[in-house]
């Protein structure tokens, strides 16, 4: 797959990149010539998107982590940036979701979420501050539409999604006197990821939600990889603070997203 963008020698961390969107943005920076990190809980998913990644040109390594450990993550960060002598691009998209009513949901259910989407993001952020490259190191949260469009059985993403996307805007103000740069990318839904199969389980919802997209199709993990590197790419130079939806115009359709599938529904069914 061919890029348009060269990050060669670029030192990025993808946490969470060992599968789903988070594992297509670490591909899409190692095609484009930068050397990759990875951090998530499983080992065996750090081995095989390390494998994966050196395939494709990149000085991979990989770290096994709960985001929720904050001295976990530091001892990885800065084992990382002693053999990569910094950080130029750090991609935080750790997260956790399962689809509950908030009336069922526990406290302790609700705070798990909250935990590794938003307290996982702080932990992650606030411990790769001294080794980002200053100035010119660019940030990137995964958000999700949940942070400005309330869906139900998704009390507790919204929530977390939505401290995300403040956390993303207050840094920007306070590290853009450093030089570095922060924005959050907000994906729709992406048809081939673990987040996509949870919550969209068969195919008629599948066919109603795909018809209240714009465009008319689910989105790649590859997109939101091009998305990312525009990001951290010089085009991008003068962007900070940004909440950028990659969704064909899910989140615009909003609250008639319902009245737009029917819109789009074939005559006669």
């Amino acid at each position: 797959m061919a890029t348009i963008f060269d990050f060669s020698s670029r030192q990025v961390f993808v946490f969470g990149g060992t599968s789903g969107i988070n594992l297509g943005i670490a591909r899409s920076f190692a095609r484009a010539g930068a050397n990759v990190a990875v951090a998530s809980r499983s080992q065996d998913k750090v081995d095989a998107a390390v494998a994966e990644l050196v395939e494709l040109g990149s000085d991979s390594r990989g770290y096994s982590l709960d985001v929720r450990d904050p001295e976990a993550v530091k001892t990885a960060l800065a084992t990382h940036s002693e053999y990569a002598a910094g950080i130029d691009i750090l991609i935080s998209g750790a997260a956790g979701n399962f689809p509950a009513f908030a009336k069922d949901m526990s406290a302790n259910a609700f705070k798990s979420v909250i935990d590794i989407d938003l307290l996982g993001s702080f932990n992650v952020l606030s411990a790769a501050l001294p080794y980002l490259v200053k100035p010119g190191a660019s940030v990137i949260n995964i958000s999700a539409p949940q942070a400005y469009l309330a869906m139900p059985m998704q009390s507790h993403v919204c929530a977390a999604k939505a401290g995300v996307d403040m956390l993303t805007r207050t840094l920007a103000l306070e590290w853009g006197p450093m030089g570095i740069r922060i924005n959050s990318i907000a994906p729709g839904p992406i048809a081939d990821t673990e987040g996509f199969r949870r919550l969209i389980p068969n195919e008629k919802i599948a066919e109603q939600t795909r018809r209240s997209v714009p465009l008319q199709r689910f989105g790649a993990s590859s997109e939101i990889g091009d998305a990312a590197m525009f990001l951290c790419s010089d085009a991008a130079a003068y962007i900070s603070g940004v909440v950028l939806p990659v969704d064909g115009g899910w989140s615009v359709a909003g609250a008639s997203a319902a009245a737009l599938a029917m819109a789009h529904k074939p005559q006669g069914k």
